[in-house]
């Protein structure tokens, strides 16, 4: 990790982040990331998290192929595909190779239930992208893609946290990597140039309700990570 800061509150997303209050630290500072951080969360809720990821990144790559389809840009569709192959060519083979080690197979995991929480966020992504335009879907995506960014720097500085011997310390080691804070940057980024484009400052009511809900969304999702099985 290098000593720059993430730019958490800087821009559009940063006053997004200060809006929603006690709800985006309820999610970043989640009592599952806390365990995990520590060492003590439960195998099978690490498991049953794992699985429900895996159906979310499927549906996160849909996603960014919509971003795709409502953008009006040639950089910003560039952006989209390029998100897309990432998601599929890069990050969920990862994720697939990581979860054998957790004895969890590919085909286990593609064969699950989408937990009902899997299913809100998700729809919610894809409805918000639907109904709205490119802005709007990229505030409905930012609590994850940040959330998790800033959940993970949370872990660094906490003096809780264990990484020696830590069954967990790779899934930190991931999320405060170079790349992934690169991946943050780039969505802080993304939502400030798309705010100027589409007038986020007229609209900013409508975008922080994306956005809180989103957050909630996000924090029912380790919420069911707790219920293994």
């Amino acid at each position: 990790m290098t000593d720059t800061p993430l730019p958490l509150e800087q821009g559009l997303f940063g006053r997004l982040r200060r809006d929603a209050g006690a709800l985006w630290e309820g999610y970043v500072a989640h009592d599952f990331v806390r365990a995990l951080g520590k060492g003590t969360l439960p195998d099978a809720a690490f498991r049953n998290f794992l699985v429900q990821d895996y159906l979310f990144l499927i549906h996160f790559a849909r996603a960014h192929a919509l971003a795709g389809f409502k953008a009006t840009h040639l950089a910003d569709i560039r952006a989209a595909a390029a998100a897309v192959t990432a998601i599929v060519d890069v990050e969920m083979p990862l994720h697939v190779s990581y979860c054998a080690g957790w004895g969890l197979s590919e085909q286990e995991m593609a064969n699950a239930p989408e937990a009902l929480e899997t299913m809100a966020y998700t729809r919610f992504v894809f409805e918000r992208g639907l109904a709205g335009d490119l802005l709007d879907l990229q505030v409905a995506l930012a609590p994850c893609v940040v959330g998790y960014g800033e959940s993970g720097e949370r872990l660094l500085v906490d003096p809780a946290t264990r990484r020696d011997g830590n069954p967990y310390d790779e899934w930190i080691a991931a999320y405060t990597s170079e790349a992934y804070r690169d991946t943050v940057r780039d969505a802080i980024a993304t939502l400030d140039r798309l705010g100027e484009s589409y007038g986020a400052a007229a609209r900013y009511p409508q975008l922080l309700a994306t956005f809180v809900a989103a957050t909630r969304l996000e924090t029912a999702f380790w919420d069911m990570a707790w219920r293994p099985g």
